[in-house]
């Protein structure tokens, strides 16, 4: 069975091209429009998902706070956690890993980078 990825994003132009990108490669994929769609989402899914792309400006509640809902949930501890952004500031970047982000993209992404990056942390 193909891993599932969540991709989070107020984007529909970055959802569809995330989409593409990862079910072209082989992947299951689940979207949420934001944060809060997010962490409803997960509470339905019924195993978590091998890794999780989000974004971290978001209407409803953003990408910090759904990764620390996220890591507040006990099966959603380790699940690799991608910033997908056009934020290139390093104290963004540091909250991002305090409350629990894997790693960091900046948007454009470069397909073959993203992928790589998701079999790293799946790996």
């Amino acid at each position: 069975m193909p891993a599932t990825i969540m991709i989070v994003d107020d984007s529909r132009t970055m959802r569809d091209m995330l989409h593409r990108t990862l079910e072209g490669a082989g992947y299951l994929v689940v979207e949420a429009v934001d944060g809060k769609d997010g962490l409803e989402r997960l509470s339905h899914l019924p195993d978590p998902p091998e890794a999780i792309i989000s974004d971290i400006n978001m209407p409803n509640l953003d990408g910090y706070g759904f990764i620390s809902g996220v890591r507040s949930l006990e099966k959603m501890q380790k699940t690799p956690i991608l910033v997908l952004t056009t934020e290139t500031d390093p104290v963004k970047k540091e909250r991002a890993k305090q409350v629990g982000a894997t790693g960091w993209i900046v948007k454009p992404f470069a397909p073959a980078i993203l992928l790589k990056a998701i079999e790293r942390v799946t790996a």
